[in-house]
């Protein structure tokens, strides 16, 4: 490979504000912060909103609209009697 043309490929930790969750992978994405890790290493920190630890559709508390008899429900009866 070519020298000088490639990011820095490093491990990087990542954390979610939600909940305090953090996970390490390799990253190219570049930070100003970093944190010390539990094993004495000091890693380029990156915040995160969400990740699959907080998400409603990975954490199975996700609402469906239809299982709701929210807008759709209340839209079908006002004109169910137009059905022809």
């Amino acid at each position: 490979m070519k020298e000088g043309i490639h990011p820095n490929y490093r491990d990087v930790c990542f954390v979610d504000l939600s909940n305090g969750f953090k996970f390490v992978t390799r990253s190219t994405v570049t930070t100003k912060e970093t944190i010390k890790m539990e094993d004495g290493r000091e890693l380029p920190l990156m915040k995160l909103e969400t990740t699959s630890e907080s998400h409603p559709f990975y954490t199975g508390t996700q609402k469906s609209v239809d299982n709701l008899g929210g807008r759709v429900e209340k839209f079908r009866n006002k004109f169910a009697h137009l059905k022809k």
